[in-house]
């Protein structure tokens, strides 16, 4: 099999196995609480260490300890009472009217909460404090571009602020996901690049910026980041089962393999792993293993498709023509406009001289998927046998021009990562 041909074939497989990455993907940084709930604590708790810390021993910082103490306990009328009498004496005191700001976020009174912040960013433009408090209130009134700007300043003034920090990832991460959800994949990647500078070592990040990265064809970034993900979450089955599938879209297959074979060593009852462990074995024309593997996979969930379509091409590249036919049809049934099985069903109808059958199910494919570059070579040859030349040389024209694509694709994969090109190389 040439490289180009190779090329196509993990394209196909990529596709087989994206339905299953896709389906499985994680929502992008999940809270356990109500989004209201979750911001609102984060500025209950991140407001109360700070005072306690580093108020000196004078009679304004004692009482600040004091409200510090008393918000620690719940009570807000205690804490309220001891800023303003601090606010009396000292009306521009930055720190009491920062404390202050967040026992109106808890009494939910957003607007005074709001003018109080600014203020002290105004008397005070370094204090960290006060810039993440605002960009948490931002984000919780749903002002997500002023809050990123707030909780930016937060992290570059005082980088310890994990609440700024924290807030802002949740941020990027929702934008991601909604990117992704509206097919905007560039501005979903840009997010998660923003996220994961600054949370390296979150793993939940790595791993959405490897999805989206799989999703832009950006395979070696992908592998990058699942490889990541598993330094700081050992075995994560979907990190693997990620850099399994961006292995196998550069044609690394051995190492798609190994990939695979911890994924179902971690998830032994999941057809899917190994539907994807079988076609890697296929590619690395290891076929008793595959089908094998593929067997295993229908028994787990009978009523797919992709294992039937892989075994029947594994049938039709022995020649067996009834057996390739019967797994063919079945995934037909279930799929009427599967191209890649109308294709490989078409050449079991031109193996068999019936070339009208053959015809019709490789123009069906070529609707479904006009990409398809075996489609059309088959449908030339054919069409040849007829003795349609002029129809067969078109056919055959549109081919090269697909193998030729797919020739410049595996080379630029290769450029980019010249292991790509080391599992093709042992099937030239």
């Amino acid at each position: 099999m040439g490289q180009a041909e190779l090329a196509k074939s993990a394209q196909t497989m990529s596709a087989g196995v994206a339905f299953y990455l896709e389906r499985r993907a994680r929502t992008f940084m999940r809270h356990s609480q109500a989004r209201s709930g979750w911001i609102y604590a984060l500025l209950f708790a991140t407001a109360l260490a700070v005072p306690v810390q580093v108020f000196a021993q004078d009679g304004a910082n004692c009482r600040l300890q004091i409200a510090a103490r008393c918000l620690t306990a719940g009570d807000l009328g205690c804490a309220e009472n001891e800023l303003h009498s601090v606010l009396r004496n000292s009306p521009n005191e930055y720190r009491a009217l920062d404390l202050l700001g967040v026992v109106r976020v808890l009494q939910k009174r957003e607007k005074d909460a709001e003018d109080l912040f600014l203020r002290v960013v105004r008397l005070k433009p370094g204090f960290a404090s006060a810039h993440a408090h605002l960009g948490l209130l931002y984000l919780q009134t749903g002002r997500s571009e002023q809050s990123v700007a707030e909780l930016r300043a937060a992290v570059r003034l005082d980088p310890a602020r994990t609440d700024a920090s924290d807030a802002l990832i949740h941020i990027w991460s929702d934008e991601a996901q909604s990117a992704v959800a509206a097919g905007n994949f560039g501005k979903a990647l840009a997010c998660l690049i923003d996220a994961r500078k600054l949370a390296p070592n979150n793993p939940d990040v790595q791993f959405e910026f490897g999805m989206v990265a799989v999703r832009m064809s950006l395979f070696q970034d992908a592998i990058g980041a699942f490889r990541q993900t598993l330094e700081l979450r050992k075995n994560d089955p979907m990190a693997l089962y990620g850099l399994g599938r961006a292995f196998m879209a550069l044609s690394r297959f051995e190492d798609a393999r190994q990939e695979f074979v911890r994924y179902v060593a971690a998830r032994p009852d999941d057809y899917a792993g190994h539907c994807a462990l079988a076609m890697t074995l296929a590619a690395l024309e290891r076929p008793s293993e595959a089908r094998i593997q593929f067997e295993r996979s229908i028994a787990l969930a009978p009523s797919q498709t992709e294992s039937y379509y892989r075994l029947g091409l594994m049938d039709l590249d022995s020649k067996d023509f009834d057996s390739a036919a019967k797994n063919l049809r079945l995934v037909l049934d279930r799929d009427p406009n599967h191209a890649g099985a109308l294709t490989a069903l078409g050449r079991v109808e031109f193996g068999q001289k019936h070339y009208t059958e053959a015809v019709d199910l490789l123009q069906r494919a070529i609707v479904n998927d006009n990409s398809l570059g075996e489609a059309h070579y088959y449908l030339g040859l054919t069409y040849a046998r007829m003795g349609r030349k002029s129809q067969a040389d078109q056919e055959f024209q549109v081919a090269v021009q697909l193998e030729h694509q797919a020739t410049e694709k595996l080379r630029t994969i290769q450029i980019l990562d010249p292991a790509a090109g080391q599992d093709a190389g042992l099937k030239k």
